[in-house]
């Protein structure tokens, strides 16, 4: 822009002796004494709405507002700033602001549109509200909750001028009436308006005349209504009426989210204090409550629980088990060993009272271990155990008194470790040919079959340990022949715990069996098991051509069996899905012919799913794959779940850097405002060149695109990661981290050393995903560093290359980690800041994210402190 044209926005010129072309921006209109408009130009005159009669004045193109500015003829409007508003085709105002110029046979009318000026000075007239609003509810105590909500929907009312506001909330049963400002109006009947705002819940901004029905039920009068939305639905909506005007709707929404959101925060917020007190009060009522046993150290029990059981809230090992009946003590030892190794457990124990004459409490003790740690809960059944006990007394008693029935019903009787066989139905005789007090009944283990003696043993232990038991084997009857027999039989137990006898039956089931072998080995049988399997089952040739396919495999495709049938099961793929389909079904040999994948598809009616999917080659014998079999179950909710769980901990990232960020950006915004005052300031004095003119602006220039960078990259990392991965380069991510961070850690007085490689290779993934996890490294050591309060601390990023890999190593002079801690510093929930502080979940998420990039992240000490690891196999492109 040349120093002529800024002359020209300073005054308005006197008439010139030869038209002038005027610039090529903003509106132009040549006018006649008359004020008539002989002809327009500039880019803003296709906005404009033309009158439709010749010769129009330009009143005609004006909102009447203005023609308040335009009195008298044009000579009387030279030399003085005119504001214009425009009548657009789009039915908005286009407000202008320019001059009139003297032309040699008429005037020129010069304007440039001053919308977003004028937007942005009514933003900053409402930031303020905005602040005051957001403060008062965060602030105020949930007893004034609905108070305080009230005062300042009456100061957004006065800001409105409107007559009435009211705010309704979505509820489990539907919308219900919060508060309402203090001005009266006639606001119809409840079940209407709910009716009315469900109908428009999935609507954006309603005004006045979009919904006649609701207008006419609150009195005709302007009304216009804000939905808050969280997600996809309406979660709030704030209806005002009588205002002179609707305000702008973006502005509207701006205020109405302030307003609503801390709200519905704080209603959330007391929702699950309300749940966690009801959850408590469930715990106390079934005498259950949680523990964990750390890997080296005493049993921590609930508060509540130790108090039921009168027992202290932390408690060592051979304390523990003096509580416990002696008989179950070894039990519990065995079992709390090999919960330590991983596996369930799950164990029923007495605890000793303090009485001798009182009966133990019975416990469920359940859990399970993880890196040496045991958590789990504690349920009393004692009321459970004692009716188990006379329940099977009773059955017991019932059962002996069926002599005649056609099942053998038999009693055992428990001696010194062993079971001796005492009663027979008469049943026994008939059924086996045996006497009751022949040898066979005495010790029936000699007569069961050779191929089930290892069943009959096993069958013996279990009833002694579980107290029950139901299996099948054989027995041999008096003419040498076998019968499949069903065993069933309880332990009956003293009031010590201790083993008395065993009551059982047996059922011969010879029919049964042997009929149910059949079915089993037919093949019909096996295709209907496999239709009416839940699982997807299919079978296809390396191909991907479809051979067989079940029921509920064809309805999730959206098809049927028949349809499935030389199908291509590639079609639901993508081509990078399909790629590696192919490729994982290259792997299987006859040797190694399983696998399973994670496989994503895209289905007809949504968007995508996510399918766990095993194979199983069959080969002929020159070891060519011939077909593959395969099984797969639906992951998408889960899959879906930790998408989620990404992108909140992301968004928590950004959270936590806003401070940085903005200091960021207010750095351009600093060397702008410099820049332009000095261009005022030399604009004033008569001593702007357009040469130091064009240095400050591209100062500007340059200062608005490291903003925009800026912006550009926190919105891109702030949006949903593709669902395929893809390739990209390893140190671009951390660029990106030092771009969110650098200022943030400058700030804290941490230095922020990348040591940049000369080639930077490419890896396969999702570049936000990488940035997330090196965000996270760098929080976790600039706040170990702080809270070590080292005099220089620093942190150092740098890559090692091999021939397969990249490695980001992140490392710092913070001391490092306890070695103790590496095993669990990668656990889900484990942190060791203060309560509060750390949720635990950064480094969980990160070793996530990594190992589904085919990668590895470790941490060693090395150094002056902690050094972590990302290893992340090359994308090698052909």
């Amino acid at each position: 822009m040349s120093g002529g044209l800024f002359d020209r926005w300073r005054t308005a010129p006197t008439a010139v002796a030869e038209p002038q072309a005027p610039a090529a921006v903003g509106l132009q209109l040549w006018l006649d004494d008359q004020a008539r408009v002989l002809r327009l130009a500039g880019p803003l005159r296709t906005l404009l709405a033309l009158p439709g009669q010749p010769g129009a004045q330009v009143h005609d193109y004006l909102l009447r507002h203005s023609w308040l500015v335009l009195e008298g003829e044009p000579a009387d409007w030279q030399g003085q700033p005119l504001d214009l508003d425009f009548h657009t085709v789009m039915g908005h105002a286009l407000h202008t602001r320019g001059w009139l110029l003297r032309q040699a046979q008429g005037w020129l009318l010069q304007l440039f549109d001053i919308g977003d000026l004028l937007r942005e000075q009514r933003w900053d007239r409402q930031r303020p509200l905005l602040g005051e609003i957001g403060h008062a509810l965060r602030e105020c105590g949930v007893s004034r909750l609905a108070q305080t909500t009230q005062e300042q929907l009456q100061v957004l009312a006065d800001h409105w001028q409107a007559r009435s506001l009211r705010l309704m909330l979505r509820e489990a049963e539907g919308w219900r009436h919060y508060v309402s400002s203090e001005g009266a109006w006639p606001w119809p009947a409840e079940q209407v308006l709910q009716a009315r705002l469900q109908a428009l819940s999935a609507q954006g901004l309603v005004e006045a005349n979009d919904d006649q029905e609701l207008l006419a039920l609150c009195g005709g009068i302007s009304l216009f209504m804000v939905p808050c939305r969280l997600g996809q639905d309406a979660e709030a909506w704030l209806l005002c009426a009588g205002a002179p005007q609707a305000p702008p709707a973006d502005m509207a929404l701006a205020l109405a989210r302030t307003l609503i959101e801390p709200l519905l925060v704080r209603h959330r917020r007391q929702q699950l204090h309300e749940q966690a007190g009801h959850l408590d009060d469930l715990q106390q009522q079934l005498g259950a409550g949680w523990w964990q046993w750390p890997a080296q150290g005493d049993l921590q029990l609930d508060p509540a629980l130790a108090r039921t059981l009168a027992l202290p809230s932390r408690i060592s090992e051979p304390q523990w088990l003096a509580h416990l009946h002696p008989a179950d003590r070894e039990p519990a030892q065995l079992a709390l060993a090999q919960a330590r190794e991983g596996q369930v457990l799950g164990l029923n124990l007495r605890l000793l009272t303090g009485d001798s004459q009182q009966a133990p409490r019975w416990l469920h003790w359940a859990g399970h271990g993880r890196g040496g740690q045991v958590r789990g809960f504690l349920l009393d059944i004692s009321a459970l155990k004692a009716q188990e006990q006379q329940a099977g007394a009773a059955r017991a008693r019932l059962e002996n008194l069926i002599a005649s029935s056609p099942a053998v019903i038999y009693v055992q009787h428990y001696a010194e470790g062993a079971l001796h066989s005492t009663f027979f139905s008469a049943s026994l005789a008939p059924l086996l040919g045996w006497a009751a007090d022949s040898e066979q009944a005495r010790q029936p283990g000699l007569a069961v079959h050779p191929d089930d003696r290892a069943l009959w043993l096993q069958r013996t232990r279990d009833l002694l340990r579980e107290g029950q038991v139901r299996c099948r084997y054989r027995l041999r009857d008096q003419l040498g022949g076998y019968h499949w027999m069903l065993d069933e039989a309880r332990l009956l137990r003293d009031d010590l715990g201790q083993p008395v006898e065993v009551v059982g039956l047996w059922l011969d089931v010879s029919e049964a069996t042997e009929a149910a072998e059949r079915m089993r080995q037919s093949e019909e049988r096996y295709r209907v098991l496999v239709e009416d399997s839940p699982a997807m089952i299919c079978r296809y040739r390396p191909d991907l051509t479809v051979l067989f396919g079940n029921r509920p495999l064809a309805d999730y495709l959206g098809c049927t069996p028949a349809q499935l049938e030389g199908a291509d099961l590639g079609q639901w793929l993508s081509a990078g899905q399909r790629e590696a389909f192919v490729s994982r079904l290259r792997t299987l040999t006859p040797e190694q012919p399983l696998s399973s994948a994670e496989i994503c598809l895209q289905l007809p009616g949504r968007e995508h799913a996510w399918w766990v999917w095993a194979e199983r080659g069959l080969f002929d014998d020159a070891g060519r794959l011939l077909e593959v079999q395969a099984v797969g179950r639906d992951n998408t909710e889960v899959r879906r779940s930790q998408q989620q769980l990404l992108q909140g901990a992301k968004m928590a990232t950004l959270g936590e850097l806003a401070t940085g960020l903005v200091h960021e950006i207010n750095q351009p915004l600093n060397v702008m405002r410099m820049a332009v005052a000095n261009t005022l300031k030399r604009l004033e004095n008569g001593v702007a060149d357009p040469a130091y003119l064009e240095d400050k602006l591209r100062r500007i220039e340059a200062q608005v695109e490291r903003a925009a960078r800026l912006v550009e990259h926190m919105r891109v990392y702030g949006r949903r990661s593709a669902l395929e991965h893809v390739p990209f380069r390893a140190w671009a991510a951390v660029e990106g981290a030092r771009a969110l961070l650098e200022e943030g850690l400058r700030g804290k007085g941490v230095a922020l050393r990348l040591e940049c490689p000369g080639e930077q290779p490419q890896v396969l993934g999702h570049q936000d995903q990488l940035e997330q996890v090196l965000i996270n490294l760098l929080v976790n050591a600039r706040d170990a560093l702080l809270e070590q309060g080292r005099a220089q601390p620093w942190i150092r990023v740098r890559q090692l290359l091999d021939r397969q890999c990249v490695r980001l190593l992140v490392d710092d002079n913070a001391g490092g980690i306890d070695p103790l801690l590496h095993e669990r510093i990668f656990e889900p929930f484990f942190t060791t800041k203060p309560a509060g502080v750390g949720t635990g979940l950064g480094l969980s998420v990160s070793h996530g994210i990594v190992a589904h990039m085919g990668g590895s992240l470790t941490v060693a000490n090395a150094g002056e402190g902690a050094c972590f690891c990302i290893e992340l196999p090359l994308h090698i492109t052909s």
